[in-house]
Formats: C-alpha cells, sequence, structure tokens
C-alpha cells in the first residue's frame, strides 16, 4: 500500500528530530551514521563549552538570578546543564591527571638503572646487588648496631675489596623448556626454575662447567628430572673449587642409580674440562627438597678436592661444610682465635665443627681441643684432616652438640673456651646452660643468623655470661646475609658485702646446732662422676675401665650417661663392649656410690 503524502511527511518529521537524515525513504547506512553521531557529539560539546562561556557573562550582567533563556543556546537546551559541565570538567580533570602519572612512569624509569643481573628479581638471592658496596656494608653495620648494641660494642664491618664471584660453591637446579635442558635456581619461596646462564657472585669456570654439561645433555640424549612427573635422570649439578689448590669437584645428583653412557659422559667432561680433578655421581630418588642423596659413586678422581686454609690443608666432600668465601673466612676464624685468647693451655671445644677448620686452627695455640659434629661425613673428613696435618692434640666425636654437651656437664668434665659455629638456626638453651656447667671461662661464638644470635646472647646472659665486642665480616656481599663472631666471658663480681655474723647462745647471736641442722637437711647429693667411678674400680679390682662402658652399663640400667666414643677409634674398628667382670665391677661402684 502506497502511503499517503500526510504520513510521509508525518514520517520525514520523526526522522529529522531523530537526527537520522534519510534519503529516498531510506536511512544512511551504518558507517555514515556513526560519523554523522560523532561529529553531532563534537559539534554539541563545542556548543555547551561556548554556551557556558556565556552563561558566564551573563549570569555576571544579570547577577544570580538567570532564566531558561539563558540556558538555551543554538538549539540545545537542558533543564541543568551546570550539571553537565561539571562532569565534563571531571573528565578533563581524570585525562590531565592519568597523563602525569604517564609522565612520571616515563621519566623514573629513565631514571632508574638498569639492573647488573637479568634474573635478580626472580631469583631473588642476590637483594643488594643494584646497591653501591659501600651502602651495603653501611646498611648491615646498622643492621649488626641494631641487633648487637645492646650487648656490646660492635666494630666495623670487614668487607671485600671485590665483591664479587667469591662463591667457591656453586648448585644449579636441572629443568627443561620447551624441551630444551635449562639449568639455574629456584625462585624464591618456590620451586619454579629460573633459568641462569652466569652469576655474578659465583665462581665463574663453576659456571662455565654448568653450561658445558647443560650443552651435552641432549647430545648424549639424558632427560632433566621433572618434579610434576618423576621422570627423567638429572636433578641437580653441585661444583665445589678449591680456592688456593684450584682443585674442582663436579656432583652429579641422579634420580636414578643407573646412569647411561656414564662413562663417555664423563670422558667428553673432562675432554672439555682437563681441570676437573674429580668426579661423584649422588643418587637421590627419593621426593623431597633434599638436594643431596645418601649414595654416591665415584665416577673419577679421589671423590673429594683439598684446599688450604689459615696455613693447614682441608679436605672437603660432597657433603662436608666448608665456608663459602674462602678469602673472608681466613680473616673470620684468625679473628676467632685471637678473641679465644689462647696460651697454649687451654682445653677447648669446638661445637658444630664441621671439618674441623676452626678446631684444627686452634690447636696449634691450645693445650687439647674437642671437636664435635652430628654429619659423620664432616667427621671422617675431620679426623683425615687431622691426620694430615699431623696434629696430636685434637680428637674428634660424632655426635649432636646439645647432647654432647649435657653429657659431658652430667659427667663433670670441663673445658676453658668453647668454639661454636652453629647452623643458621642457631643453638639451644640446653646447649647454653651445659656450657655454664663446665665453667667455660670464654665463648667465641661465629655467627651467620643476626636474629638467632641476638635470640641466644639473651639466653647466655641469663646464665651469667656477657658480650664483650661483636665483630661482623661480610661473608655474603650482594646479599643481606652477614657472618658475626662474638666474644663472651663469664661475668664476675663487681663489688663485694661483707657481713659480721656472731654463732652461739644468746641474742642477736645465731645458733649453731640449728645452722648445723639445716645445712644437713638442704646438703646438696655429692655429683658421682665418670671419674670417681674409675677411680674405684681400679683400687678396688685392679684393672681399668673406659668410660664408654661405664655409659653402656648405665644405659642398660636406664640411668643418664655420657656416651660419646672417639671418632677416630669409631671409625677404625668397630666399638668394644665390657666384659662381664667389668660389668660387674661398674656396677658394684654404682651401688657404692648409691646411683643405684
Amino acid at each position: 500500500m502506497r502511503e499517503t503524502e500526510k504520513n510521509k511527511k508525518k514520517r520525514m518529521d520523526t526522522d529529522a528530530r531523530s537526527s537520522k537524515p534519510v534519503r529516498d525513504g531510506k536511512s544512511f547506512g551504518d558507517k555514515s551514521e556513526r560519523r554523522v553521531l560523532k561529529e553531532s557529539k563534537s559539534l554539541k560539546a563545542s556548543k555547551l563549552l561556548k554556551a557556558s562561556k556565556e552563561l558566564k557573562e551573563s549570569k555576571e550582567s544579570k547577577g544570580s538570578r538567570g532564566s531558561k533563556e539563558s540556558e538555551r543556546y543554538q538549539g540545545y537546551q537542558s533543564d541543568k546543564p551546570s550539571k553537565i559541565l561539571k562532569e565534563i570538567g571531571r573528565d578533563k580533570a581524570k585525562d590531565k591527571e592519568k597523563d602525569r602519572e604517564k609522565n612520571k612512569e616515563k621519566n623514573t624509569k629513565k631514571l632508574k638503572k638498569k639492573s647488573l643481573c637479568p634474573v635478580s628479581a626472580r631469583c631473588g638471592g642476590c637483594q643488594y646487588l643494584d646497591m653501591p658496596y659501600e651502602e651495603q656494608l653501611k646498611l648491615k653495620q646498622a643492621q649488626m648496631q641494631k641487633l648487637l648494641g645492646k650487648f656490646c660494642g660492635v666494630h666495623p664491618i670487614h668487607g671485600m675489596e671485590n665483591p664479587f664471584h667469591y662463591r667457591n660453591k656453586v648448585h644449579a637446579v636441572f629443568g627443561h623448556r620447551k624441551g630444551e635442558p635449562v639449568s639455574g635456581v629456584y625462585e624464591e619461596g618456590t620451586h619454579n626454575l629460573v633459568p641462569v646462564e652466569s652469576c655474578l657472585i659465583e665462581d665463574q669456570k663453576a659456571d662455565e662447567i654448568i653450561g658445558t654439561i647443560r650443552g651435552m645433555l641432549k647430545s648424549f640424549k639424558i632427560r632433566t628430572y621433572d618434579e610434576d612427573t618423576g621422570y627423567g635422570l638429572l636433578r641437580h649439578v653441585l661444583i665445589r673449587r678449591g680456592f688456593t689448590t684450584g682443585e674442582i669437584l663436579v656432583v652429579l645428583v641422579t634420580a636414578s642409580p643407573v646412569f647411561p653412557s656414564k662413562n663417555n659422559f664423563v670422558k667428553a667432561l673432562r675432554q672439555k674440562h682437563p681441570e676437573i680433578t674429580t668426579i661423584v655421581q649422588n643418587i637421590n630418588d627419593r621426593g623431597t627438597s633434599m638436594v643431596l642423596g645418601d649414595r654416591e659413586h665415584v665416577l673419577y678422581g679421589k671423590g673429594y678436592i683439598e684446599d688450604e686454609l689459615c696455613g693447614f690443608r682441608f679436605r672437603i666432600s660432597p657433603k662436608s661444610f666448608y665456608q663459602v668465601n674462602p678469602v673472608q673466612t681466613e680473616y673470620l676464624y684468625n679473628k676467632a682465635i685471637e678473641l679465644a685468647g689462647l696460651t697454649g693451655k687451654e682445653t677447648v671445644l669446638d661445637a658444630y665443627c664441621g671439618i674441623g677448620t676452626i678446631g684444627i686452627t686452634a690447636s696449634a695455640h691450645a693445650g687439647q681441643v674437642i671437636g664435635v659434629e652430628l654429619n659423620p661425613d664432616a667427621v671422617r673428613d675431620a679426623v683425615q684432616n687431622a691426620k694430615c696435618n699431623n696434629i696430636k692434640n685434637i680428637r674428634f666425636y660424632c655426635n649432636d652438640a646439645t647432647k654432647f654437651m649435657t653429657q659431658m656437664a652430667e659427667a663433670g668434665d670441663g673445658v676453658d673456651v668453647v668454639l661454636m659455629d652453629p647452623p643458621r638456626s642457631g643453638s639451644t638453651e640446653e646447649f647454653i646452660r651445659a656450657v655454664a656447667s663446665v665453667k667455660a671461662k670464654r665463648v667465641v661464638y661465629v655467627s651467620c643468623g643476626p636474629d638467632t644470635l641476638a635470640r641466644d646472647l639473651e639466653v647466655f646472659k641469663k646464665y651469667g655470661y656477657q658480650a664483650k665486642s661483636a665483630w661482623p665480616v661480610d661473608l655474603f656481599p650482594q646479599t643481606y646475609h652477614v657472618e658475626t663472631v662474638v666474644l663472651l666471658s663469664h661475668k664476675k663480681a663487681d663489688s663485694y658485702i661483707h657481713i659480721d655474723v656472731e654463732f652461739g647462745e644468746g641474742e642477736g647471736k645465731i645458733p649453731v646446732d640449728s645452722i648445723a641442722k639445716r645445712a644437713e637437711a638442704y646438703k646438696p647429693k655429692e655429683k658421682v662422676t665418670y671419674k670417681m667411678i674409675k677411680e674405684y674400680i681400679e683400687a678396688k679390682y685392679g684393672f681399668k675401665v673406659h668410660t664408654a662402658y661405664i655409659a653402656e652399663v648405665k644405659r642398660n640400667l636406664g640411668l643418664p650417661m655420657y656416651d660419646a666414643p672417639n671418632a677416630v677409634e669409631e671409625l677404625k674398628q668397630p666399638r668394644k663392649h665390657p666384659t662381664p667382670e667389668k660389668v660387674e665391677a661398674i656396677k658394684d661402684a654404682l651401688r657404692y656410690f648409691a646411683v643405684i
């Protein structure tokens, strides 16, 4: 049906009002419509800004009144144009703020230095890498002053001349990315592997060897271990290098003892790096975060390296504890021996002794040294180190330091000086209490954890020891870690009070009989020592018994014991047991002293 002239006119008027022009009864296409709308909005905005200007001029001339006529401009009409103007003003202010933020961010990026290491942010190992070294030392000095200043004076921190590539122990985690083997470190607090080609604090030769191993994996078709699936062979590579000897130990940590083409692999690695001294395969088939497993196979060489420190030679195995910064370690240990104030007569206890570095260094200045360490591999190295250096006045025991000290205190044994280098977690109150029980005159505390050091100094204070001086040493440049050696000595009375007391009968006198009765009632039970038991048996039976025999009998009877067999003897041959005759003699002595 054809539309009438009236309807057609009505439709055109409606389209005109809706800003949709028509042509031959049809509207324009979408693109044209969008263009028209855009131009319309732009026109309205310009009209609105112009209107606001005229409104202001109009209101200034008419006062505060105004009218709807003054709010109408060129066909644009609104009941509340001022509200719209405010919204437009706010939008423009926001745009300006965004521009300012962008410019600020841009300028900050220009000013900010590029990091020395491309993965430092993800690795998290070198927290101070992009800070000038002098500033690092100032920061660490302030930290130590804050933590230890309340206990004693803190000396200026001892820094390094060259604070890069100092680590002689390098550990690399192996994995894969898109089918290619990669190596690096775990992102801090996670097991996400961060690929690392080279590190600014690690030994450069070690990084080079790790890169070679990474390249050899593909040609030998060796898969890296996948924690999620449990498949793959190579998990970690550990490299240790002697600072003075240059000897290099390479440890290949595998998930299985089966190592395909291992002989050819070792041969190829040695051809590329003839400087390698020994290669060891360590088997870690457990699903744990521990790096090293319990089993090892020597693939080439001796299975260990040697290094020199403080004039002594030390053997270093894959599991042995050995400080990672030999330059600073030599200063640290010499300072510890200096603070100990040894004269050549003292009995020194080296607690948490590792491979015996501090104890062996102290042996040249002491009467005798006793070393105690929980790690049996480290104890074996310590025994060998003593033999290698021809040291006769040192003994090593494989035991927990706290347990060993407690047993020494129970046995009535004494020491003059305690040298202690506990792990980052610090020592225990039981250990410190035992130190006080054996009446050690001085304690030299080497710490890699300032927080736990401050905690332990509080405990030492509780048991009568006073910190005299603290010496920070920067063993770990580019990181927030710091090593410290602290000297403690047993407190002495500052003054004495003299009291005159009259004994006897009468006013103001103290009866002697009542004192004697009270003293008898509170008389402490005499402490029976191993020495007393041994002397009793020798006097009565005519033969001697070993301390370990007494401890074994006491253990069988369910009594407290002091069992710390010499590690040297234990490693040479199995421990012998007492004969029935000696067992009965020990029991007789225990009955004599009312222990049983």
